[in-house]
């Protein structure tokens, strides 16, 4: 049948923890920790893949690479890479628990979509590790997926490889990429919505991209929250998605769009 089968949707910033602050603060911490001081921006630029990948790409940047030599008087290497997540994984799972509160209308909206018949898959950036913590306690609180699978079950190749995806699509069934539709909250899903051919769709408030936790969100006044919301769905856009939504409470009219695109014979990533 033509038309949406399933979803993947990634976890932190998209499904749960609003505004993706379980890894962030970490990762500021752990180049403080090191001597450089990063702001909460470049920490969250590389967001939403694997977390020895992201701190690899925070080591990259321009800005943070000169820092570090001038502090160690050499650039930095693998071995550096490896030191910083070896402090990143336990300092994270001291306090991921405290991280798992599903964002607001996720719960219903996913409980709808299965009234569909759509099959709910999942891809992150976390490790299996992490992912024993993140998932039954998500679990407990009304939130949890058909399916779930890390870059430790796709050879560490996370996003924005499409690994992840075609073995949700996989394990789900689900027939053909334009039949399926990624949410994520970073750029990182964008791209890896992209690669696999899927629909790829940002969820812009609670997202990483946006950076803003619900109480500060909330403090906002209207034209400040507009502003915003237009700031990162441009964002988005320019990155390859094909849709953003404001909240996962507008995915259902989405997917009635997207069934309609596909019945005129419509691809994902048409540009």
């Amino acid at each position: 049948m033509n038309k949406v089968e399933g979803i993947i949707l990634d976890w932190a910033g998209t499904t749960v923890d609003f505004g993706c602050f379980a890894p962030v603060n970490v990762f500021v911490d752990i180049f403080k920790n090191a001597g450089i001081e990063v702001t909460m921006e470049e920490a969250r630029a590389p967001m939403g893949m694997l977390k020895i990948d992201h701190i690899r790409e925070m080591l990259s940047m321009p800005r943070i690479s000169n820092l570090w030599i001038d502090k160690y008087e050499r650039p930095f290497n693998e071995q550096d890479v490896n030191i910083l997540y070896a402090n990143f994984e336990p300092a994270l799972m001291s306090s991921l628990s405290d991280y798992t509160d599903p964002i607001p209308e996720v719960i219903e909206v996913v409980q709808e979509l299965r009234k569909q018949g759509l099959k709910i898959g999942s891809t992150t950036g976390y490790t299996n590790k992490m992912m024993d913590v993140v998932v039954p306690n998500a679990e407990k609180k009304g939130y949890y997926p058909d399916f779930y699978l890390t870059p430790d079950d796709t050879n560490s190749f996370g996003r924005p490889f499409p690994y992840m995806i075609f073995r949700n699509m996989e394990a789900l069934k689900l027939t053909a990429p334009w039949k399926v539709v990624k949410v994520g909250d970073t750029i990182s899903d964008i791209k890896e919505g992209n690669n696999a051919g899927v629909w790829s769709v940002g969820v812009i408030i609670g997202s990483s991209e946006m950076g803003l936790s619900l109480k500060e969100f909330s403090n906002l006044a209207e034209s400040d929250k507009e502003a915003i919301i237009s700031k990162t769905e441009i964002s988005f856009l320019q990155n390859g998605a094909d849709f953003t939504i404001k909240t996962m409470g507008e995915l259902p009219e989405l997917i009635e769009q997207i069934n309609q695109l596909i019945s005129e014979g419509k691809k994902p990533n048409a540009k």
